[in-house]
């Protein structure tokens, strides 16, 4: 694979660990393991049984655990310790020409994870001050279809991927601050009635 392709992978691999981390561990085994993708050597071991049945079953867990308001916000605390060094190994591995991970590539993935967890997190917890559960669902459901929709661009086109998960990542950090504004506000009293 050219050089372009594989650092769009690493990136992209590390933002969705951040996110999803172990949707993006059984989907990238899983593609290839079926030949739909050339794996880098040290990204190989996540097409072993084991590794995709692990990945496969937890995903599972956390496709249910992220529907829970306050059950979602403790798994993303807790998870914190997993996603970014997960992130931080599947970027070294997409980038390692001959398995060996460099310091840089680990770096950059364990930043890269670490962003798109605290925006995931961070929307989270400030969506769950909502007492009904429908934007907490909502917003899970769709952190799922985009995890799923970027894995299979990335197997498809990892430069697309990468250009999608940049402007998803700016349109995220946006929102979160509107919405913190919004929470500010209400929590200050409520917003000041406009002179007519």
């Amino acid at each position: 694979m050219p050089a372009a392709p594989l650092f769009a992978l690493g990136l992209v691999l590390a933002w969705l660990a951040g996110v999803r981390v172990y949707l993006t561990v059984f989907g990238i085994g899983l593609a290839g393991a079926l030949g739909w993708m050339d794996l880098p050597p040290a990204l190989q071991v996540t097409q072993s049984p084991w590794v995709l049945g692990v990945a496969g079953a937890l995903a599972v867990v956390e496709f249910f655990a992220d529907k829970i308001p306050g059950v979602d916000s403790a798994w993303d605390l807790v998870h914190t310790l997993l996603r970014v060094p997960a992130g931080a190994f599947l970027a070294a591995a997409a980038l390692s020409p001959d398995g060996h991970l460099g310091a840089g590539a680990l770096a950059a993935g364990a930043g890269i994870a670490f962003a798109s967890h605290g925006l995931k997190a961070g929307t989270r917890a400030l969506i769950n001050t909502s007492p009904e559960p429908v934007s907490n669902w909502t917003a899970s459901a769709g952190e799922d279809a985009a995890s799923l929709g970027i894995l299979a661009l990335l197997i498809a086109h990892p430069v697309a991927a990468l250009a999608l998960v940049i402007l998803l990542s700016v349109l995220v950090a946006l929102a979160v601050a509107w919405l913190w504004r919004r929470v500010r506000t209400v929590l200050r009293g409520g917003a000041k009635p406009r002179a007519t």
